[in-house]
């Protein structure tokens, strides 16, 4: 983008100095992290039309999380709004508000909806959640923070041979924390994202269960390298929540993860934009360990797995 005042700031490509403040449109946009993150002021989303819907979209692929504070927006509109990036879907496996429309799902801190562990949005489902848009309805004055990663740049800080295993691997993914085990896919380690070609590091702490290619050690080892690794201070940004704020991030290029540090209530409302097909960077390199080895003692380790390919 040109600044309005013709003045072009440093882009916030993967490098130094990535932290700046530009206006576009009469919107004034200020980059809070080097990895990613931008708070957006000087547009209400209440009634936006699809010209604004253009325009965050293509700050989202920049920024890939954006902030917008001091909005004023009813449950209706906010599901209006979503619509705008396409089809949206309710959660599959945990219960919201019914007083509210379907479309939007509420969690409430009192009833134990603090998500704190590392995680991209409904992964277990083979097209998973494309986009969030949430509204931070009530939130406490301090804690309760929530924090991003860049999975773009954890995977492009990875080296180059580990690159190469990742870029050949799979792995399954499940709604075992939904107690919904049963509901399970697989998708590549690395997928590219389709509208800005990136790589992206496609595994993370909550959801995802199994290296498909690799026995069950194995398998443990490199994911809690790999989800420690994108849970880097560096590949992150971390905002302190006021109430009306809305936040969009691309689950298709991130993680969030919700600081349980607070006490009292914290209540957001989230409409999720229903996803496209997770491609890789080609066909796996390996074949799925279950075939590769005959049924002993030890396949118990394999179950979930076997489970879902047979």
């Amino acid at each position: 983008f040109q600044a309005e005042d013709g003045i072009r700031d440093r882009s916030p490509s993967r490098g130094l100095g990535d932290v700046y403040k530009r206006q576009i449109h009469g919107w004034e946009i200020n980059r809070l992290a080097a990895a990613l993150g931008a708070e957006v002021r000087g547009v209400q989303l209440a009634g936006a039309d699809a010209d604004i819907a253009k325009q965050v979209q293509d700050l989202l692929n920049e920024h890939q999380v954006l902030f917008f504070p001091d909005q004023t927006i009813d449950v209706d509109q906010h599901v209006a709004f979503g619509r705008h990036f396409g089809h949206l879907e309710g959660h599959p496996n945990l219960a919201s508000n019914s007083e509210l429309p379907p479309e939007i799902f509420e969690l409430k801190a009192s009833l134990g909806g603090i998500a704190d562990e590392w995680h991209t949005d409904l992964t277990f489902q083979e097209q998973p959640a494309l986009m969030s848009i949430l509204h931070m309805v009530q939130c406490p004055e301090v804690g309760g923070d929530t924090m991003w990663a860049h999975l773009g740049r954890a995977y492009d800080d990875l080296s180059e041979p580990m690159k190469t295993l990742c870029d050949g691997l799979t792995a399954l993914h499940d709604a075992l924390p939904h107690n919904r085990p049963d509901r399970m896919t697989i998708h590549p380690v690395v997928r590219t994202h389709p509208d800005t070609g990136e790589k992206m590091l496609y595994v993370s702490e909550h959801f995802t269960r199994r290296i498909a290619e690799m026995n069950a050690t194995e398998s443990d080892m490199l994911l809690r390298y790999l989800t420690d690794w994108i849970s880097q201070p560096r590949f992150t940004v971390r905002y302190n929540w006021q109430p009306n704020t809305i936040a969009i991030w691309d689950n298709r290029a991130t993680q969030h993860f919700v600081l349980n540090d607070f006490n009292g209530e914290r209540i957001i409302r989230r409409v999720t934009v229903q996803g496209d097909e997770v491609t890789g960077v080609g066909a796996p390199h390996w074949p799925t360990w279950t075939e590769q080895r005959r049924r002993t003692a030890a396949s118990r380790h394999d179950r979930q797995l076997a489970l879902y390919l047979r």
